[in-house]
């Protein structure tokens, strides 16, 4: 099969448009009609997972997170990133990242957490902004259930657990076709009004070219009107971190001994507790202090993510408890993820997880 068909079933699920502007998820390296025959799935894309592609015939590494953040001025092999750049490009082995754009799905590297952890009822922590836009056309009666079913076949009219969703009013369109005009209804030269109805619809910004699309095949006028409009509406299943709820409560000690267990790490730096059990809990995988006011906002008990530091623990002000896990720690099951999303739809497709340990942190007990 083709790289392309990898990348672009990846691109459906975690949009490249969701991710964070200083983050370079997609195709790094690699031509897009690559012929692929397995995949090595990995955390971190490092020499040492570089080095086992080669050995083991993968001809596409899929990690979470990019090599190359920042553009590469030179590759002379000075930088652990030029050398993985260079030993790709010459084994022919293509490099793809699914970040930040993965961790803002209500599918993805934050869900995988709550699943370890067994926690129900699950949001997103912190929806995102100006990710939705609204279409508002015009369409004459005869063909309002063929448009409509158009554009909702397209990715339009989805709001949380509802689909085809859409709001349509009665009214009536003049026009007048000049000379070179070819009317589906009335004459060239004469003002035509027509019955429509006005068909208004919402659709996340990144189809906004598939659904224009089937808009224009769906539509029997030669010249279709139409309106586009900016939301600032929040995307309940786009965002950062996560928030959901054990199945009982726990005490606050019981709750850090399941955490340590599930989560696998060695150690949990934590703020003090509060004497609170734990009911609902937040989480963000990776680098995810900036959520802490979303955290304490909903509601939660403790905030579990990685990469605070000494001052910012003291943010927790008796209100919530911090656990830190670790980076590598909070995000490992992210491998698994992958495999089980990319083996939804390539079954046949082989894969295998990497057996490189890429967390470049040491623990001295």
């Amino acid at each position: 099969m083709k790289l392309s068909q990898l990348t672009g079933y990846l691109e459906t699920l975690a949009p490249l448009a969701y991710q964070e502007d200083y983050d370079n998820a997609g195709l790094i390296v690699g031509n897009p009609d690559l012929d692929i025959q397995q995949v090595l799935i990995s955390l971190d894309c490092i020499e040492a997972v570089v080095d086992e592609a080669i050995a083991t015939n993968c001809q596409v590494i899929v990690s979470h997170h990019p090599i190359v953040f920042k553009g590469l001025k030179r590759f002379n092999g000075k930088t652990y990133v030029e050398r993985v750049v260079e030993k790709a490009v010459r084994h022919n082995i293509a490099l793809y990242a699914i970040h930040t754009n993965l961790d803002s799905v209500l599918t993805g590297v934050n869900a995988k957490i709550c699943e370890v952890l067994e926690l129900e009822d699950l949001r997103i922590l912190s929806p995102k902004q100006g990710l939705l836009k609204k279409l508002v056309t015009y369409v004459p009666n005869n063909h309002v259930d063929q448009v409509r079913n158009a554009l909702f076949h397209a990715g339009a009219g989805n709001i949380g657990n509802y689909s085809e969703c859409s709001f349509n009013a009665p009214g009536a369109g003049t026009f007048k076709g000049n000379e070179d005009s070819d009317p589906y209804v009335g004459e060239p030269g004469k003002r035509h009004t027509e019955s429509e109805t006005r068909v208004e619809t919402i659709y996340p910004a990144n189809l906004e070219s598939k659904i224009l699309m089937a808009l224009m095949l769906a539509h029997p006028y030669e010249e279709v009107a139409y309106d586009l409009y900016s939301l600032t509406n929040q995307h309940p299943e786009v965002g950062s971190g996560m928030v959901g709820e054990l199945e009982e409560p726990m005490d606050a000690a019981e709750f850090l001994y399941h955490l340590k267990e599930k989560m696998q790490t060695t150690v949990i730096r934590h703020t003090a507790l509060t004497g609170k059990k734990i009911k609902k809990v937040a989480v963000c995988g990776g680098s995810g202090g900036f959520l802490l006011k979303h955290a304490i906002g909903a509601g939660a008990d403790i905030f579990i993510t990685a990469d605070y530091k000494y001052h910012e623990f003291f943010d927790a002000d008796n209100k919530i408890i911090i656990a830190d896990i670790g980076h590598f720690e909070s995000e490992q099951f992210t491998q698994q993820l992958l495999h089980d999303l990319i083996k939804q739809r390539f079954a046949d497709l082989p894969l295998r997880l990497t057996s490189v340990n890429t967390n470049p942190v040491r623990y001295f007990l």
